[in-house]
């Protein structure tokens, strides 16, 4: 029997693996690698566990497990990252974060991210898109700004926002931090599940960069791109992609 539901179950666990995480932190004997290495398996030992005792008949795909494409004849998947932004979370900053999401016939329709070093927690069921507070920009990658975003930052004017972690860009477009996440290059399915069934419930536009909508639990997790953008900014981002391509 049941006694969590699925959107109850992910915030929880998305919560306790940040605290875990932040203890880890906190400790102090571990720094550098050393540190990201047992972020992320500690976190991934306790939400596999978690999720196999809670739920023994769904499907699950992990960064930090290896998949054994069982998922794959199954309707209801969790797909988690553990860390998301490893280095960040090394490297003493805030712009990390940890992914919980449920995929139903490959659409994400439940989803959990936390961020714990700024203390919050975001879920898909309560979830509200603020007023863009700050001059229009466009969230994108610390370590390989795509060309294409850097085009597409001229043509509509606005600022490049570089950041960490695929979930804590997502949030910023919440927060009203930013008009946009744009992501070229590759991602896996784990990076994007839970910050788009957030951003998705929240009404904000999830796509790939040329407007095709996100699969998840396919054969192959790998993603090529991502664009998630406020809805009136959408269309111009389009056009904008199009005249960089």
């Amino acid at each position: 029997m049941q006694l969590v539901n699925d959107i109850d179950l992910a915030a929880s666990l998305a919560d306790v693996a940040g605290r875990v995480l932040l203890d880890l932190r906190r400790c102090n004997l571990l720094t550098g690698k050393a540190l990201g290495e047992a972020g992320d398996q500690t976190a991934n030992a306790f939400l596999v566990r978690a999720i196999r005792h809670q739920r023994p008949d769904d499907g699950l795909l992990s960064e930090e497990s290896a998949d054994d494409k069982a998922r794959l004849g199954k309707r209801r998947v969790w797909i988690i990252d553990p860390l998301d932004g490893t280095r960040e979370y090394s490297e003493g900053r805030d712009d990390w974060a940890v992914h919980v999401a449920l995929a139903i016939d490959g659409e994400p329709v439940v989803g959990a991210v936390a961020e714990p070093a700024r203390g919050t927690l975001w879920r898909s069921d309560k979830v509200v898109l603020a007023d863009l507070h700050k001059k229009p920009g466009i969230l994108v990658s610390r370590s390989r700004a795509p060309e294409c975003a850097i085009k597409t930052c001229a043509k509509l004017d606005v600022e490049m926002l570089p950041m960490g972690s695929a979930g804590a860009k997502t949030m910023a477009v919440l927060r009203g931090d930013a008009i946009a996440y744009l992501h070229a290059g590759g991602q896996y399915e784990w990076d994007s599940a839970a910050p788009v069934a957030i951003a998705k419930a929240a009404g904000l536009n999830a796509t790939t960069l040329d407007g095709r909508p996100l699969v998840y639990n396919q054969p192959e997790s790998w993603m090529p791109d991502l664009l998630v953008s406020r809805p009136e900014w959408t269309e111009r981002l389009h056009g904008a992609l199009h005249l960089a391509a």
